[in-house]
């Protein structure tokens, strides 16, 4: 309750409505995610780079890109520290708003290399350099899949015990961070905060220097985690 509280005042964490897809749909969670945050997120990436270049023309798109990576590297910092105080319940969301951030910086670095990112594709582009796919065309028919899912309205989950789990493992994987080691250290007291800063910030890192080669190379290629 304390990390969403406090992450939803600036629009940090995702939003209600997302998460009740997910919880419904946590097969599926990821691709929800990156759908979300394309339509939510896409537009007001576009507005920032925009806008910063016309603060700062002399910026270079390398130089755009480090400022959108120390943004949201020290948000993710944010969001793991408050989820190692707030035990078990805030690793589970943290997962989650983890996995938005870093949706959301790799959305800025697409803007600031001069990619719309608005467009569908990035979607996929997500669900690639986030590691939930290893190929476009298993993340597209993944997302098709869970865009006729939400259209339809038919959101099935595998009873109730098992959701939560479901859906952290399968954000935990979105977001590069091993879930099992995350979230129960989480309920040791002090180390929690430790480990969840660390964590969130070199998964956020190595999710930076993907989606950079990618995007700076004309974007025809993907970089895959390992």
């Amino acid at each position: 309750m304390i990390l969403r509280l406090h992450l939803e005042t600036d629009g940090t964490a995702p939003p209600d409505s997302l998460w009740s897809r997910m919880k419904a749909d946590p097969q599926y969670a990821p691709e929800h995610l990156a759908l979300e945050a394309v339509r939510r997120l896409g537009p007001e990436a576009a507005e920032w780079a925009a806008r910063t270049r016309a603060e700062r023309p002399g910026l270079t798109p390398d130089e755009l890109a480090a400022l959108a990576v120390k943004r949201f590297t020290t948000l993710a910092r944010l969001s793991g520290a408050l989820s190692g105080v707030a035990g078990l319940p805030g690793a589970v969301a943290d997962v989650g708003v983890l996995a938005w951030t870093q949706a959301r910086m790799v959305l800025h670095l697409a803007a600031a290399y001069g990619v719309d990112p608005a467009a569908t594709e990035r979607a996929t582009d997500l669900l690639v350099l986030q590691g939930v796919h290893k190929v476009a065309a298993t993340a597209r028919t993944a997302l098709g899949v869970a865009a006729g899912r939400e259209r339809a309205g038919r959101l099935f989950s595998d009873g109730q015990g098992g959701t939560v789990l479901k859906l952290s493992l399968r954000l935990a994987r979105m977001a590069g961070v091993r879930a099992g080691r995350k979230v129960f250290a989480k309920v040791v007291p002090g180390a929690g905060v430790i480990l969840g800063t660390w964590v969130n910030s070199a998964a956020t890192k190595s999710l930076a220097k993907r989606s950079q080669e990618h995007f700076r190379n004309g974007w025809g290629g993907f970089v895959v985690r390992r």
